[in-house]
């Protein structure tokens, strides 16, 4: 009988000994991922709101859609214009050779041209056509009012996470895929321009990752073109180097225990539009939150400032970011919806999973609808959205760097935190 007790006896503590290691041992795992300006998706985003700043810094009432598809050595350009400003067609060779070349496509790399593309291979087709007079009569008012460009919706984000009120994990792969990159556009004896990072953020528990709680940096993943001469062994220790000095935050990031994969197939040198075709508007979850938050669907490159899929996110991003930083919730998402023609916005919804501390929902969107107008106007004013230049910001350092999350930024700036904290 005393046998019978003590196996039970064990038993429990067994099963209870397996649950507290089970719960040591959770995960809750949130992962994004980031390409540098070299791939070729963001080539042609960057190439596209080159097109975008010259027009508008000629003629700030340019109204642009000019898509642009790059494969192998082509470069396509397509799309809708009206403008004063004109660019012949050596214009938009020279812009396109001059933004690849910008972005590390200069042909002055290690690579040859069988392995990499080069600016004097490159051949350009325009194919642009005039906007529709259906679509300009309602953007371009008589009251001096600017209609919105097309009907649709956007989604602005933020959270207490990091200092830049963006997720984790996008944070990080960003500046990893920076200092990588960098790294390549002073060693072209070394590495490529095109490069893709990825980090995996451990919340440890659902409720964590609820409440903006990252434990820990679980996974990396760098993928980073090297040439022929350099082995494989040589990559992985420049890249491991490099990561260890990316300014990971300590409390996260542990080398030893970090899963860490570089360059996994063991060969990356074959690399850019030569060996992957390049399109405006396939890098939206790279371009904003990393997945994290909903995203309304409509690119942001390529388009002037009076198409509400550029300009409702830079809106959406600043209401969300307000909210944050002056306490208001740890996190939350901002929806605007737009109807073509119409300048006032057909909603306006904040939602923040939760995490208010004095206003619920409700009331937040009710202060924004009734303080903002929203408007592409307001919203062109508001962030100088017509004005580009290199002392403010220009849209093809935008398409580079991603649509959101830099301090720099106009639409990032934290001006008006004082009234969302009277509310």
């Amino acid at each position: 009988m005393e046998n019978k007790e003590w196996k039970t006896t064990q038993a429990k503590a067994c099963g209870k000994q397996r649950m507290e290691n089970k719960m040591e041992k959770t995960q809750y795992l949130f992962t994004s991922e980031v390409v540098s300006p070299g791939h070729p998706d963001k080539c042609a985003d960057i190439i596209a709101d080159s097109i975008v700043d010259r027009l508008i810094i000629e003629d700030s009432n340019s109204r642009v859609a000019s898509e642009v598809f790059v494969a192998g050595k082509h470069v396509v350009i397509g799309g809708e214009v009206k403008s004063n400003a004109f660019l012949s067609q050596e214009d938009y060779e020279n812009l396109v050779k001059d933004a690849l070349a910008k972005i590390g496509y200069d042909g002055k790399s290690a690579f040859t041209k069988e392995q990499a593309l080069h600016p004097d291979e490159v051949k350009v087709q325009v194919l642009l056509n005039q906007q529709s007079p259906d679509i300009s009569q309602g953007v371009d008012q008589t009251t001096g009012e600017i209609g919105a460009g097309d009907q649709g919706i956007m989604f602005g984000f933020a959270s207490n996470e990091a200092d830049e009120y963006m997720p984790a994990a996008i944070v990080y792969a960003r500046r990893l895929s920076d200092t990588v990159y960098d790294y390549a556009l002073k060693n072209k004896d070394k590495f490529g321009v095109d490069i893709k990072t990825q980090v995996t953020v451990d919340y440890g528990t659902k409720e964590n990752f609820e409440n903006c709680l990252p434990q820990k940096i679980h996974t990396i993943v760098v993928s980073a073109p090297s040439t022929e001469s350099l082995k494989i062994e040589e990559v992985r220790a420049i890249i491991q180097e490099l990561i260890d000095n990316a300014g990971l935050p300590s409390k996260l990031y542990d080398k030893n225990s970090t899963i860490i994969h570089i360059n996994p197939t063991g060969r990356y040198v074959n690399h850019s539009s030569l060996h992957d075709s390049g399109l405006t508007g396939r890098k939206l979850i790279v371009d904003s939150f990393g997945g994290y938050a909903p995203i309304g669907g409509g690119a942001q490159s390529s388009k002037d400032y009076t198409k509400v899929d550029r300009s409702g996110l830079y809106a959406a991003r600043w209401i969300a970011k307000h909210i944050v930083a002056s306490g208001l919730a740890k996190k939350a998402i901002v929806q605007i919806s737009y109807a073509i023609g119409v300048a006032k916005p057909t909603s306006v919804a904040v939602d923040t999973m939760g995490t208010y501390t004095k206003h619920n929902d409700d009331v937040l969107s009710a202060f924004v609808m009734e303080n903002f107008a929203l408007t592409p106007k307001w919203i062109t004013d508001k962030f100088a959205l017509d004005k580009p230049s290199k002392e403010t910001f220009l849209y093809a350092d935008v398409a580079a760097r991603g649509q959101v999350g830099q301090a720099d930024y106009p639409w990032e700036k934290l001006d008006e935190l004082e009234k969302f904290k009277n509310i």
